[in-house]
């Protein structure tokens, strides 16, 4: 396992909040940012909705920013009638696959099997996973909620770690659903602890693991948190171009 930490990395999920013009729209202004992004040494990814990936692909194809999709189906091929195949996603230009969001777990009961078996695909057809995770409730006793967050999140990780090979690249995105669309992002000692944990249980992995942080981040976020992360996951806050390129100038000073 490398010695240093890996490089730096921050991006944002457009969900289902743009329609077709305002997401292409989007998408520009994201790629005119590659050059500011890789002057800083920093990792750029954008997540549209499927039926952008294409379009998307054309516009970000003479940047290093990293298309993404929003989910993936666990197998490569088959009558899964509404589900979307890793190798199409491969072939359509995607390098990353967020899997595990808690909009899916409660919405739609997605598991912790059923996310590692989505990592396994998205690694398997080449691509990075990036696998949401994240506790529940929080507790008032400051020792006492990271304890608790760390013993939920363990399975949602540890289910990824023993499916994925363990050469392969992941992204671990730590987002504690009590804090996703919350006025101020969870406490930076209680993500530093956990993800600090969470780190531990990667470590001896062979190949890059990368560990963000997603929960109402913003402006300063980043700074009281990089003890124990390596970037950010961004949500509406990052739908603001400018917003995003003053993300990507604090990850590279802080």
């Amino acid at each position: 396992m490398a010695s240093t930490r890996p490089t730096r990395i921050v991006g944002t999920s457009l969900k289902m909040y743009f329609d077709l013009s305002k997401t292409l729209s989007y998408i520009q202004g994201v790629a005119e940012l590659d050059a500011h992004a890789k002057a800083l040494g920093i990792d750029l990814f954008v997540i549209p909705d499927f039926i952008t990936i294409l379009e998307a692909r054309k516009i970000l194809s003479k940047t290093t920013v990293m298309l993404g999709a929003q989910d993936v189906f666990w197998e490569d091929s088959g009558a899964y009638t509404g589900e979307v195949s890793p190798v199409v996603l491969k072939q359509a230009g995607v390098k990353i696959v967020e899997m595990g969001h808690a909009e899916r777990r409660r919405i739609f009961g997605e598991n912790d099997a059923q996310v590692a078996n989505k990592a396994v695909a998205a690694s398997r057809n080449g691509m990075i996973p990036l696998v949401c995770f994240g506790e529940k409730s929080h507790g008032s006793i400051a020792s006492a909620a990271v304890g608790m967050a760390i013993e939920e999140c363990r399975p949602q990780v540890m289910s990824v770690l023993a499916a994925v090979s363990d050469e392969a690249e992941i992204i671990l995105a730590y987002e504690p659903v009590w804090a996703i669309g919350a006025k101020e992002p969870a406490d930076a000692d209680h993500v530093v602890a956990v993800t600090k944990e969470i780190r531990r249980m990667t470590a001896g992995r062979k190949g890059v693991t990368r560990i963000l942080y997603g929960g109402s981040a913003g402006p300063g976020t980043f700074a009281k948190l990089a003890d124990g992360v390596d970037g950010l996951f961004l949500g509406r806050f990052a739908h603001d171009i400018m917003n995003l390129k003053q993300v990507i100038t604090e990850l590279s000073g802080a």
